[in-house]
């Protein structure tokens, strides 16, 4: 067992909730049609410190919605969640998204745009930003692009920048919603292995939505499985192969036994849901 598998796992042994999500229920109201509509309902969910969790499930059943209320951006009717304990129903400086699209400002370079989260924050002096912002340029591989505009990097590049510019706010959950989703295959799988690795070393925890059954397993220490009409947590899957993990991982048998296992579930949801509509 390398190094980093072995502090990741005893990390895990001994780590506490950082996530507690209990009962949530979210409903919005539609003007189109008058009526209220239940998104999700008695959603229950604990996050780990330091864990990597992947939501999956079919279109929409709630996966960006509870991200974004993790986010702050929505508020839930009941239930409660908690982070380090304390409840929270709004924005907060202890959450970051990275979000499917980079949202880089095309006026600011790399540094610029890593820095910009924790001028937003206003809670690090200037040397601190100076520091955080080159400490993390560096870790997700952007050394030599630091004067570097947006339109002057590659997709798989401009992510990496959007997820420097998280990470360097010290987030207490790293929330990303889709964020491979606009690159092409080989970027992508590239993309995961550098997330992997860049999780190794910040040990942040993570919640990370996908539409990809492989991302989801390859990423993940447990993925989510969620159903929908409302949408509830189906299941859940441990993910027990060791870290660090290579792409290889991906063709071997157990992994595509857990994959085939996963998607079978969804397919079942989106099976009830036709059956819902033609009724």
């Amino acid at each position: 067992m390398s190094a980093v598998a072995a502090q990741v796992r005893r990390h895990a042994a001994t780590s506490r909730s950082k996530l507690e999500i209990d009962h949530m229920t979210y409903r919005y109201w539609v003007e189109r049609n008058q009526t209220e509509f239940l998104a999700f309902d008695d959603v229950s969910l604990d996050v780990r410190e330091g864990e990597f969790v992947c939501i999956v499930g079919p279109s929409g059943c709630g996966k960006t919605t509870l991200l974004n209320i993790v986010a702050g951006l929505l508020r839930y009717q009941e239930g409660t969640m908690r982070i380090n304990g304390e409840p929270v129903n709004g924005p907060g400086v202890g959450r970051s998204m990275v979000f499917q699209s980079a949202s880089l400002l095309p006026w600011r370079t790399v540094r610029g745009n890593v820095r910009y989260g924790m001028e937003m924050q206003r809670r690090f002096d200037r040397a601190t930003m100076d520091g955080r912002t080159e400490q993390f340029i560096r870790m997700v591989g952007l050394a030599g692009f630091e004067e570097r505009y947006p339109s002057e990097l590659s997709g798989g590049m401009q992510q990496r920048v959007n997820l420097a510019r998280a990470l360097a706010t010290d987030p207490d959950v790293l929330l990303m919603d889709e964020p491979f989703a606009a690159l092409d295959a080989q970027t992508r799988e590239f993309m995961q292995s550098e997330l992997l690795n860049i999780w190794a070393r910040s040990r942040k925890t993570v919640l990370f939505i996908t539409h990809q059954i492989d991302e989801a397993v390859y990423l993940a220490d447990r993925v989510v499985v969620m159903g929908t009409r409302p949408g509830r947590i189906k299941r859940e899957f441990r993910v027990d192969f060791p870290r660090p993990r290579e792409l290889s991982l991906k063709r071997g048998a157990d992994f595509l036994r857990m994959s085939d296992g996963i998607w079978r579930l969804i397919e079942e949801e989106a099976d009830r849901i036709n059956v819902i509509r033609t009724e």
